[in-house]
């Protein structure tokens, strides 16, 4: 990828006002550049230096100083074996975490916050979804910034949305009690290799100003699908088996076939079981 455009190469032409000039912030040339990280080196990250980084991770912002969200650092290697098995598994599994080297799991934790009501006598008013919502929020914001901290570090990341296909075997995995679920997994490492680096959609249909608009979502979709196709084409196509191959597979028909099928029906549930109104 261009080093001089990386802004209008990931969002397209629109965006070539945007590009970073000589002086920018170093993080902002990291931001542009970055890309997950699915193959990693086999040595472990010291735990002064993981520890660190889930230390800046947890500066970042959180719902009125609630502090909502908590950090699993994986350093068994048989529970993380265990673990990185369960998530390679079945449908939804993916066979590149049978190898992740180091693993976190980033948890939402709103039983914190009902211990202090007990702590202090006071009435919790808020068991609806928000307690939900917003504890997710926080350890979603956390894990962007342990993901941001660690490439500044040399290290290479990728979020794992799979920790949720079999939350209750994780939950007794990890003994998350009540009211503490899995938010999402983070492998972390030293890269084998550059990252890859995704195209986004256009600007266009992603920043809206004042009010919500997508009356040329459609045709931005196939702009963009060609602009994929052309630079970051597809090598394999999902469930060929029941919709065919398609000699033009770009990004909105790999995205529509992959919620073609259900995926985590069960996590609502467990949600409810572990003492969460949704309603």
């Amino acid at each position: 990828m261009d080093e001089f455009h990386l802004l209008s190469n990931r969002f397209g032409p629109e965006a070539a006002d945007l590009e970073l000039q000589d002086g920018a912030p170093a993080v902002h040339s990291q931001l542009a550049k970055r890309g997950s990280i699915r193959k990693f080196r086999p040595q472990q990250i010291p735990d002064h230096i993981l520890r660190r980084l889930c230390a800046l991770a947890l500066c970042a912002p959180t719902k009125s100083d609630l502090q909502q969200r908590d950090i699993i650092i994986i350093d068994s290697p048989a529970l993380r074996s265990e673990i990185c098995a369960l998530l390679a598994r079945g449908r939804l599994g993916q066979k590149w975490l049978e190898e992740v080297p180091n693993l976190l799991i980033f948890c939402g934790n709103n039983r914190r916050q009902r211990r202090l009501h007990v702590l202090r006598d006071r009435h919790f008013a808020n068991d609806h979804l928000d307690a939900f919502f917003n504890a997710s929020v926080d350890a979603a914001i956390a894990l962007s910034s342990f993901v941001i901290a660690a490439e500044a570090e040399g290290l290479g990341a990728c979020p794992i949305s799979a920790v949720r296909n079999h939350p209750d075997r994780l939950a007794e995995l990890l003994k998350l009690p009540e009211h503490v679920f899995p938010v999402a997994g983070l492998a972390v490492g030293y890269p084998d290799g550059p990252p890859p680096r995704s195209l986004r959609l256009p600007l266009s249909v992603t920043v809206h100003h004042n009010t919500y608009t997508d009356d040329t979502l459609d045709a931005a979709i196939e702009d963009y699908d060609r602009r994929r196709l052309a630079d970051q084409p597809y090598t394999t196509q999902r469930y060929v088996t029941e919709f065919g191959r398609s000699e033009s597979y770009g990004w909105s028909e790999d995205k529509a076939r992959q919620y073609a099928f259900p995926e985590r029906q069960d996590f609502g549930a467990y949600v409810k079981r572990i003492g969460f109104k949704l309603d």
